[in-house]
């Protein structure tokens, strides 16, 4: 053979496998059903483990191999060392691997309950999953944790793979029970095409080649499921989106919109809609690295130019104009909570939909899934791994698709405020339609119209402290001093509130966000009527002071920390609440067994107990002077 009909064979070769289309899926189930294994036994028996890399797992399999010094193939993904002392995986492994007839990136996650938000950040950009199964131990509540949250996560191909076949004699019946008790979960969820296959990952039988063991069995193989498995989701005939990434300015002549294509198709002298700002433009160019395209497609990332000079940043959504996205700031989804603190409803989180952060807060939680039963749960707050049906309120409107029609557009995470740690992940089911009917009148005389009456500047002084830290005693002499100034106040005082606008709210976490929340409506239409208000309550929790504080327009909200220490308030104990909760008579009694968090940067502190009440009213007058030109007097 000539060099130049070698060259274009290899050519035509090379070709030939960068048009395989790729699969992406995950492998799943309970702990030790063998998922590491079965990964390492399609990697190593696909032949595509190098030389070295079969001597390190030769040597690795004798220092901390489970199979007395013969091949592990699980250390094959098993890369961190917790896990390979523990033999377990406990973070989300990704490998790839090809056939001639498809390539595979696969992401094999943990088993332990502990690590179930490993597990759905791996399924979130997967097309199909395996749920591994032990024989022996059949359907397991982690393997219909897993399935409920593939089915959440809009994975609707699932291949089961019933493994460690070897071990139950190669029975068909055993085979037949799991399937059958799986099917019938299953299909409660939306998992519209499983494929059951009998395995045993350790000695291969039905993972590349049929299982002379298992004759019964006349479905395919494993690898034979996986290249055959047909998900293709025909992203490119769904309408155009593509959130904008980055805005890009290399010079003074040009400006292009970043990102990468969501769905659909994109041409130059297309009609496109700018979201959320609802503006609407013509596509100019589709500019790449490699020069300008003709059209473009989902999953590339291009710039796209517009024919119009109108302001898109990152976050907005670039969208076909006849068939545009949603819009709303409140909708009903789904939600997996992801972390140790639970979620408690009205807390503010940070919420991340493709490129898009926007302020959020859960603003019910309509029920919560027992992933046994798939029964409706009530729950006033998520622990770790729940899983719950709720509402979302935004701080501002958003572009979206429903999930089940678009993941990109229709899946959210969300972030703690201060750790900006991920705490949640969910998928948005549908727009609250009353947030779109709802209109903000305005009215002639506003809150500057007021204040200007009372000749005052109107603000919030939030009184936080212990129970008998002084916040009562301190915001009833501050009062009377703006008072005889001539000036309008009011006393917002959390004890008093519970006989009325919160008496229905108990001492747990999530009713204490709820009364911070209430108390703090309350404060911002007093602030709105021109009044200098005082708020006397605990509120334990800096999230809430905090979401207060964003409630009020810049300026307006003034921390005040009534700072005792417990020893101090428990020795004056006023109420005698500390000798309750030290004899156990009273629970969620902050300071004792509630925690409280004060403020890292108040804007003034008290020292009750140092000084006296007047000492005490004086500073906060003197404050307020000091603050505004006229406040009080």
């Amino acid at each position: 053979m000539s060099p130049s009909a070698s060259t274009q064979e290899f050519r035509a070769y090379v070709n030939a496998r960068e048009k395989r289309d790729i699969l992406r899926f995950i492998t799943c189930g309970s702990v030790d059903d063998g998922k590491s294994t079965l990964i390492g036994r399609l990697l190593y028996e696909s032949r595509l483990i190098f030389q070295d890399q079969l001597a390190r797992l030769e040597a690795d399999s004798k220092r901390h191999g489970t199979l007395g010094g013969a091949l592990d193939l699980a250390l094959l993904v098993d890369g961190l060392q917790a896990e390979r002392e523990q033999g377990i995986t406990i973070d989300v492994a990704y490998r790839t691997f090809s056939t001639d007839k498809r390539s595979f990136i696969v992401a094999d996650t943990p088993g332990h309950e502990q690590y179930t938000r490993n597990m759905a950040t791996g399924a979130s950009t997967t097309d199909l999953a395996i749920v591994l199964i032990d024989a022996r131990k059949g359907v397991m509540p982690q393997t219909r944790r897993h399935t409920t949250i593939l089915s959440l996560l809009g994975i609707r191909h699932v291949i089961l793979a019933i493994n460690k076949m070897d071990l139950v004699a190669w029975s068909q019946t055993v085979h037949d029970g799991i399937v059958e008790v799986y099917r019938d979960f299953a299909k409660r969820l939306d998992v519209t095409d499983l494929t059951c296959v009998p395995v045993s990952a350790l000695t291969g039988d039905n993972v590349i080649k049929p299982s002379a063991a298992m004759g019964w069995h006349h479905g395919p193989t494993l690898l034979q499921a996986l290249e055959s498995a047909d998900v293709a989701t025909d992203r490119e005939r769904l309408p155009f989106r593509m959130p904008v990434q980055w805005v890009n300015r290399p010079d003074t002549g040009f400006r292009g919109f970043a990102g990468t294509i969501a769905s659909g198709l994109v041409r130059p002298g297309d009609s496109v809609l700018i979201c959320p700002a609802h503006k609407l433009s013509t596509v100019s160019r589709i500019v790449t690295a490699d020069g300008d395209l003709t059209c473009a497609r989902a999953g590339q990332a291009v710039t796209l130019t517009l024919a119009d000079e109108i302001d898109v940043s990152r976050g907005d959504v670039i969208a076909s104009a006849t068939h545009p996205p949603g819009q709303s700031d409140q909708f009903a989804c789904y939600l997996i909570w992801m972390h140790e603190n639970a979620l408690l409803p009205n807390r503010p989180y940070l919420l991340k939909i493709g490129t898009h952060v926007v302020g959020a807060q859960i603003t019910a939680l309509k029920y919560k899934l027992n992933v046994e039963s798939l029964e409706r749960v009530a729950a006033k707050a998520l622990e770790l791994n729940d899983i719950a049906y709720c509402n979302v309120s935004l701080d501002r409107q958003i572009a979206f698709d429903p999930y089940r029609e678009l993941r990109e557009t229709g899946g959210f995470i969300l972030i703690d405020r201060y750790t900006r740690a991920t705490v949640g992940a969910g998928t948005i089911d549908f727009a609250l339609r009353r947030a779109s009917n709802l209109t903000r009148h305005k009215f002639a005389v506003d809150k500057p119209a007021r204040s200007a009456q009372k000749n005052q500047k109107a603000c919030v002084l939030w009184l936080t402290g212990l129970s008998g830290a002084g916040k009562s005693t301190t915001a009833n002499a501050v009062e009377q001093r703006l008072h005889a100034l001539g000036r309008h106040s009011y006393v917002l005082d959390g004890d008093n509130l519970r006989h009325g606008l919160t008496k229905d709210l108990g001492f747990i976490p999530a009713d204490r966000v709820e009364n911070v929340r209430r108390i703090a409506e309350v404060a911002k239409l007093f602030v709105d009527a021109g009044l200098i208000v005082l708020v006397s309550v605990i509120s334990p929790f800096r999230d809430e002071r905090e979401m207060a504080r964003r409630m009020m327009e810049e300026g307006e909200f003034i921390e005040v920390f009534v700072d005792a220490p417990l020893e101090v308030c428990e020795r004056r104990d006023p109420k005698g609440l500390y000798r309750k909760a030290r004899a156990g008579e009273l629970k969620n009694f902050t300071g004792i067994d509630s925690s409280y968090e004060p403020p890292e940067h108040p804007d003034i502190v008290l020292k009750t107990g140092e000084r006296s009440v007047d000492e005490l009213a004086d500073q906060v007058i003197a404050y307020l002077r000091s603050r505004f030109e006229h406040p009080a007097g």
